[in-house]
C-alpha cells in the first residue's frame, strides 16, 4: 500500500487488527533478514497477519554460539510509539539509551523499553559475555491514548516462575493463570515463556477476549493435536479459555495475547505511527538531531534513517 501525502511519500506498513472472531489454528511461516549482520527470523509483521493483540513485531535470532567479537551489534537508532521488550534464553544483550540508562538483560529477566514520544537506543553484545545468544525480541504497539507518553526504562531481573504440574510459566509481559509480570504496560496483554518438561503437558487458562499465538523457541511442542514446527507463528483466534502443550523431550513455547487491537497504525523502521506526516516528522527529528537524544555509551556513529521513497517497504529495525 503506497500513502499519499505532500512530499515526500511514505511507504508504511498498515497494520490493523484481524482478530478471529472464533478459535482457529492458523500457521504462518517467518522470513530470514539480516540485522546489522546477524540474520533473525521475523515472525511478524507478515503478510496476513500484522499483529496478535498489541503486540505488532516479533524477531527471533539463535541459537548461536561464538568467540571473540559481538554477533549483536545494532548501533543506535530512534522509536516512537511503541514498547520494546527483549526476552532471553541464552546469553546477554546490553541496552544503551538516550535516557542515560545502560542495562545489561539475561535469561529469566526482561527488558521493557517504552518509546513514547521519542527515545533513542543501541542493542550490542557485551564485551564479558557467554559466547552465546539465543532470545527474541518484540514490539508492543502504544494505544493512541499513551503513545506521546514521556520514555521511561525498566529492566527486571528476573520474572517470578510459576510451576506448573509438567513445566514452568514465566510471565515476562502482562498476565497469565493469575500469574502478572511487574513489567510496565499500558494495554490488556500476555507474553509468556512456557515450558513444558519431556513426557509431560502443561495446561494454563486464556482470557476468551484475547487472541493468542504461539511460537517454538525450542525443543518439541504439540498443541490440540498439532505439531508446533520451529520458525512458524501459530495464530489460534479468540473464544479460548485453556490451552494445553505436550512435548516428548521437552521445549519452551513462547505464548502471545491481548484484545484484538482497535486502532489502525502504520509501522515504518522503527516508528510506530497513525499518519504519514508522524513518520516524516519523526525521520527528520532523528537526522537534525531532535527530540530523541543521544545514547552516550554507545562508541560509534548511529544508524541514518532510509530515504522516504515511493513504493518503500517498512523494514523495522530492533
Amino acid at each position: 500500500m503506497i500513502t499519499r501525502m505532500a512530499d515526500p511519500v511514505v511507504g508504511a506498513e498498515p497494520c490493523t487488527a484481524l482478530g478471529a472472531a472464533t478459535s482457529t489454528i492458523e500457521s504462518y511461516p517467518g522470513r530470514d533478514v539480516a540485522l546489522e549482520g546477524l540474520r533473525v527470523t521475523r515472525v511478524m509483521p507478515i503478510r496476513d497477519r500484522r499483529m496478535v493483540g498489541p503486540w505488532c513485531f516479533l524477531d527471533r535470532f539463535g541459537p548461536l554460539s561464538f568467540g571473540p567479537g559481538k554477533p549483536m551489534d545494532v548501533a543506535p537508532h530512534p522509536h516512537v510509539g511503541l514498547q520494546t521488550v527483549t526476552w532471553l534464553l541464552s546469553g546477554e544483550v546490553l541496552h544503551d539509551d538516550s535516557l542515560g540508562y545502560a542495562a545489561t538483560a539475561r535469561p529469566g529477566g526482561v527488558n521493557v523499553m517504552t518509546a513514547g514520544s521519542g527515545i533513542a537506543h543501541a542493542e550490542q553484545t557485551p564485551e564479558s559475555n557467554s559466547g552465546s545468544l539465543d532470545g527474541v525480541q518484540l514490539w508492543v504497539a502504544l494505544p493512541d491514548a499513551s503513545r506521546a507518553v514521556a520514555p521511561s526504562f525498566t529492566a527486571i531481573a528476573e520474572v517470578p516462575p510459576a510451576e506448573q504440574r509438567g513445566g514452568v510459566i514465566r510471565v515476562f509481559s502482562g498476565g497469565l493463570d493469575g500469574v502478572a509480570s511487574p513489567a510496565p504496560h499500558y494495554s490488556c496483554l500476555v507474553g509468556a515463556e512456557v515450558q513444558v518438561l519431556p513426557n509431560a503437558s502443561v495446561e494454563h487458562a486464556l482470557d476468551p477476549s484475547f487472541e493468542h499465538a504461539m511460537l517454538t523457541l525450542d525443543g518439541d511442542a504439540a498443541f490440540e493435536g498439532t505439531r508446533l514446527e520451529p520458525r512458524r507463528l501459530y495464530y489460534l483466534g479468540t473464544r479460548r479459555t485453556s490451552a494445553t502443550l505436550s512435548s516428548r523431550s521437552g521445549a519452551r513455547v513462547l505464548l502471545l495475547g491481548g484484545p484484538p487491537f482497535a486502532e489502525r497504525i502504520l509501522m515504518w523502521w522503527n516508528f510506530v505511527a497513525r499518519t504519514p506526516e508522524e513518520i516524516a516528522s519523526a525521520r527528520a527529528d532523528w537526522i537534525a538531531r531532535r527530540r530523541f537524544g543521544e545514547v552516550a555509551g554507545y562508541r560509534g556513529p548511529r544508524l541514518d534513517a532510509p530515504e522516504l521513497a515511493r513504493l518503500a517497504r517498512a523494514n523495522p529495525m530492533s
